[in-house]
């Protein structure tokens, strides 16, 4: 009798472990991988990139995460696992619709929102159409205005990096910003130095790299065209002060992708302001540090 209750029991476990990953369709038939992992209240992980996709968070932060929340681990639409939509509709309106029907599809009334780099622009959107479904929100290392974290931070540093004697190109504000990264980028690879701008060692940018590796036939299609979507390159951070649920905003003091002061001007009204000794990975770099501000975050908000 023990030995088949055993046997139960692990058939069962089995079957709601695969049961927790999902091929889910949207309503117009986008096709977006979904993960559900862990225990406690549920936290949808919206990942940046714009292209980065969700494995990499799973893997290396998992086991501070799962402890405390039930993480739905989401590929975006045209990332990773995820498939393209037909019309190539990437618009904010359309990736917040798909964070609504899966919420709905789990069966949460609400949850909390975490967002990393990219995505702080999709959260703030999310949370400003849908305060209703949201708890609360993390933001790690998030940059509410790409269009000023690349001319203020990114590229100012990368110009450093590489130790240009004349800057008057990445400076002159009538040229487009794409033509300025289409141009430093080759420089920081010919060089190799591109890892400087995120991680404390060359080391981590190659242990990162290689997550991306390990799911076959990547799906790039957003990666290719997020920085260039009108809907993400605005200013998202004059919507904060009407967004009133709790924030974690946790920012690196050598955080160079999105700048160390692009905390200025972020005015959630409940907001804990986190500063950390990191760059823009903290997820591999400063993990301890990491798990004592969402445990701060949790109790100051009874999350």
């Amino acid at each position: 009798m023990n030995k088949l209750l055993i046997l139960i029991s692990l058939t069962l476990f089995t079957l709601t472990s695969k049961a927790q990953e999902y091929n889910f369709t949207t309503s117009d038939s986008v096709h977006l991988y979904v993960k559900v992992k862990g225990k406690g209240n549920p936290c949808l992980y919206i990942h940046g990139g714009p292209g980065s996709g969700s494995y990499w968070m799973e893997k290396f932060s998992g086991d501070i995460l799962e402890k405390r929340f039930t993480m739905i681990y989401l590929d975006l639409r045209g990332v990773s696992r995820s498939s393209s939509p037909a019309d190539g509709n990437y618009s904010m309106d359309r990736m917040i619709q798909d964070f609504e029907e899966i919420r709905k599809f789990l069966g949460f009334e609400n949850w909390i929102i975490m967002g990393h780099s990219f995505s702080g622009t999709m959260v703030t959107g999310y949370a400003k159409e849908h305060p209703e479904s949201i708890n609360g929100i993390m933001m790690f290392n998030c940059s509410l205005d790409l269009t000023q974290s690349i001319n203020e931070s990114w590229i100012p540093k990368a110009c450093e990096v590489l130790s240009l004697k004349d800057v008057s190109y990445f400076k002159n504000d009538t040229i487009d910003i794409h033509d300025k990264l289409n141009r430093i980028f080759p420089l920081l690879n010919e060089k190799d130095l591109t890892w400087k701008l995120a991680y404390e060692n060359k080391d981590n940018e190659t242990l990162m790299n290689a997550t991306f590796n390990e799911i076959p036939n990547w799906n790039n299609d957003f990666g290719s065209i997020g920085l260039s979507h009108k809907d993400y390159m605005t200013n998202f951070k004059k919507y904060t002060p009407d967004i009133k649920m709790p924030v974690l905003f946790f920012y690196g003091e050598n955080d160079w992708t999105i700048g160390p002061n692009h905390y200025k001007g972020v005015l959630f009204p409940n907001m804990l302001l986190w500063k950390s000794k990191v760059g823009h990975v903290p997820f591999i770099e400063n993990k301890e540090d990491l798990a004592k501000a969402i445990d701060k975050f949790v109790k100051k908000f009874h999350l």
